[in-house]
């Protein structure tokens, strides 16, 4: 299936680590020009020269996602060195743990690095955006919808992405442009993988964490989310916006008893 990406010009916040790695290497296998933006400025240049030896295209430009005009300046470059923005992924994002417990700046702080910088890039890019009817699509999270406890600021971050999700595509649709979520349950990246790590039995959390996903008892793959992200923003997607996409095996929404033991699941249909 061609998906017409050639040469589209794809900022990936958060690009060069964990879920945004994978995006970034799947547009670019798709022949799009991924552009990483962010502050790892080291793990992007060794993505870049990985994708060079592929004779895949890739970009990386320095922005502090918290500092609004440090996002307006890099805005500013990559229209100035492409002339056009197509794509916007807004992955960046970390569960910080910021409880009810916390004091309310903290709070706060935790919206900006989980929120205010989604609606920060889409502002700045606009204009670039209508002038190239591109989409945007937001990376999620399950917290907002199943919640998970000493996680306030995540949860109402990944709340209000969603809402802006659905606000974005009712206000952009009249210049052509698509807004989607992609909203991963559990997926092993190097940080999951860290936290496992360090429990107290790592073979059995991770068994643990199988069995919790109705679908295959297993964790959902990277590539996994990122082949949906690639999809959703291709012109093979052209009638898709407002949509909160769940790649999760049916974390989210299926019965729990799907996770209770193999006794309770139905073989045949």
């Amino acid at each position: 299936m061609k998906l017409e990406l050639e040469n589209k010009i794809v900022i990936v916040t958060g690009g060069a680590k964990g879920i945004g790695e994978g995006i970034t290497r799947a547009f670019a296998a798709e022949g799009a020009v991924p552009v990483i933006l962010g502050r790892n400025s080291t793990e992007a240049a060794a993505i870049i020269a990985e994708m060079a030896v592929l004779n895949q295209k890739a970009d990386a430009f320095h922005a502090e996602l918290t500092d609004p005009e440090s996002i307006r300046v890099a805005v500013e470059a990559i229209v100035s060195k492409y002339g056009r923005i197509d794509v916007i992924v807004n992955n960046a994002g970390c569960n910080d743990a910021v409880s009810l417990r916390h004091d309310p700046a903290d709070f706060v702080r935790s919206l900006e690095r989980n929120l205010v910088h989604s609606f920060t890039l889409v502002h700045h890019a606009l204009d670039a955006l209508i002038a190239a009817r591109g989409n945007v699509i937001n990376i999620g999270s399950k917290t907002a919808t199943t919640g998970q406890g000493g996680t306030s600021g995540y949860a109402a971050a990944n709340g209000a992405l969603n809402a802006l999700t659905r606000e974005w595509a009712v206000d952009l649709g009249k210049f052509g442009i698509r807004v989607n979520c992609v909203v991963p349950a559990e997926v092993i990246t190097p940080q999951y993988e860290r936290w496992l790590a360090n429990a107290p039995d790592p073979e059995e959390a991770r068994r643990k964490l199988d069995q919790s996903v109705p679908f295959g008892h297993r964790t959902t793959t990277v590539a996994e989310i990122a082949d949906t992200v690639v999809f959703t923003a291709s012109a093979r997607s052209s009638h898709t916006t407002g949509q909160i996409l769940h790649v999760d095996g049916g974390y989210v929404h299926l019965d729990r008893a799907c996770t209770a033991g193999t006794t309770h699941l139905k073989t045949t249909v």
